[in-house]
């Protein structure tokens, strides 16, 4: 049971690692088209993480995670659900879920400096918040 907390220590470090690295929000629109593909993969990076840890809490309390093409959606909803996570933070996480599903789908050269600039300057606050609901369900 212990293990799981192990790999989600791991997965924090690897969050904060991805948040020390976005430059500050303002200077979006700044930057090269392929600096900002870089803030876009450290966005999506910040979103998987997010996932693995929830996966994690899935796991070792024998949840099933969701199949199918819709299940990063419903790991969200599942982990409100089951009192994982608040539906407050779910659906602050919801924005980077949207961006993640855009990035992952769409091209580099059209992200836009705008869209990403609120992401960018709430993904630290988000993340404290998600770290302290799941505080509550491991420890």
């Amino acid at each position: 049971m212990a293990d799981y907390k192990a790999r989600i220590e791991a997965e924090y470090e690897a969050i904060e690692e991805i948040i020390s690295s976005f430059p500050p929000s303002a200077a979006l629109t700044s930057i090269s088209q392929l600096e900002l593909a870089g803030v876009a993969a450290l966005l999506h990076n910040f979103y998987n993480g997010i996932e693995n840890v929830i996966k994690q809490l899935f796991l070792a309390n024998n949840i099933s995670i969701p199949e199918g093409a819709s299940w990063h959606q419903e790991l969200l909803i599942l982990a409100v659900d089951k009192q994982i996570l608040s539906q407050m933070i779910s659906d602050e996480l919801k924005r980077f879920l949207a961006f993640r599903h855009f990035f992952s789908h769409g091209y580099a050269l059209a992200l836009s400096p705008q869209r990403m600039q609120p992401l960018v300057a709430d993904v630290s606050i988000v993340f404290e918040k998600f770290r302290k609901e799941i505080k509550k369900s491991i420890f």
